[in-house]
């Protein structure tokens, strides 16, 4: 896989991470995350605006930031990589617009980057994974498996049919007093529980799809059932076996003439479900890579990586470039 040989500085402003990180080839140089979890917290979840307010605010002093960690300056620079598309639209167009002055000023090819590719093949930064694999990318909004066969090469092979395993952990959360983001509030409460309260795994039989509709309204029904008795360490426990075991069972079924498995996305950083499918993939003999935590959530490495793959192809952007709340990963079928 050839990369781009001169430093790639990428921008992530998809969501409520304002990320700037510089790579050389697949050398992470830099990868700061300025993060909004304690603005947002206040309501329970990413409001856009507030989001897009905070990225004005951070995104030069991470910039500056992020070429002092690499000890570079702008104009050691080769390339600019951006995510444009999916995400919350305010917070796109910041990353967006900073993007195209660097590219303006420095003279430099831009190349906008889809958010999910980057989760896709963050593994890949850090790992020498074979062709064609299977990933199983888990997060807040998105939760699907799909065949990697090469950069732009996807086939999909489950999807959720309403809602992403994030948003479970995060409504889960909500409903047992946990507070937000839900995903890391539910993995602390867990660590003192047991998991002895039924939950459903959504969709019956071999499938590969997910639904966890009906999981979210057990939990609801669980809290009003049992009151003041509600042990929350024991639900959030069983909230996180029941998530992990139906994301595992899928993606190894998924997975099963692959030549290896990734995980990839947010949800990635639940240490139960790294452990679930290592030791799946392990009984299996099947070669199991997930990248390190702070690659896991939203972060510009991931964007810089798969912008240097497409700029070594030559391809670029020009100043039309725009951003996109949805659309698919570019090549999956």
């Amino acid at each position: 896989m050839n990369l781009f040989p001169n430093p790639v500085l990428a921008i992530e402003t998809s969501c409520d991470e304002t990320s700037v990180a510089v790579l050389v080839g697949r050398e992470v140089r830099a990868n700061i995350v300025s993060s909004q979890i304690e603005l947002h917290r206040q309501w329970g979840g990413v409001v856009p605006e507030a989001a897009a307010r905070a990225h004005v605010e951070a995104i030069l002093p991470v910039i500056g930031l992020a070429l002092e960690t690499a000890e570079l300056c702008q104009d050691d620079l080769g390339a600019i990589a951006v995510t444009n598309r999916p995400g919350l639209v305010p917070a796109l167009n910041v990353g967006l617009t900073a993007a195209k002055a660097l590219s303006y000023r420095l003279k430099l090819p831009l190349i906008g980057v889809h958010h999910l590719e980057g989760h896709l093949l963050s593994p890949l930064i850090e790992n020498e994974v074979p062709f064609p694999h299977v990933s199983l990318i888990v997060s807040g909004g998105h939760t699907e498996i799909i065949e990697v066969r090469g950069l732009g090469d996807y086939r999909k092979r489950g999807e959720t049919r309403d809602d992403a395993a994030g948003e479970a952990f995060d409504k889960a959360a909500r409903l047992l007093g946990l507070g937000y983001p839900g995903g890391p509030a539910i993995q602390r409460a867990a660590l003192t529980g047991t998991p002895r309260y039924e939950l459903p795994k959504g969709l019956k039989g071999a499938t590969t799809d997910f639904s966890f509709s009906g999981f979210k309204t057990a939990v609801l029904r669980l809290v009003e059932r049992e009151g003041d008795q509600l042990n929350v360490p024991d639900a959030a426990a069983s909230v996180q076996e029941t998530i992990a075991n139906v994301l595992t069972e899928r993606a190894l079924r998924a997975a099963e003439d692959a030549e290896a498995l990734t995980l990839a996305g947010g949800v990635a950083a639940n240490s139960a479900l790294r452990e679930k499918l290592r030791i799946g993939c392990q009984q299996r003999g099947l070669p199991f890579f997930t990248p390190s935590l702070d690659l896991c959530t939203d972060n510009a490495a991931m964007i810089g990586f798969v912008g240097s793959i497409r700029l070594a192809r030559g391809e670029r952007d020009d100043f039309n470039l725009d951003v996109a709340s949805g659309s698919e990963i570019p090549g999956l079928k």
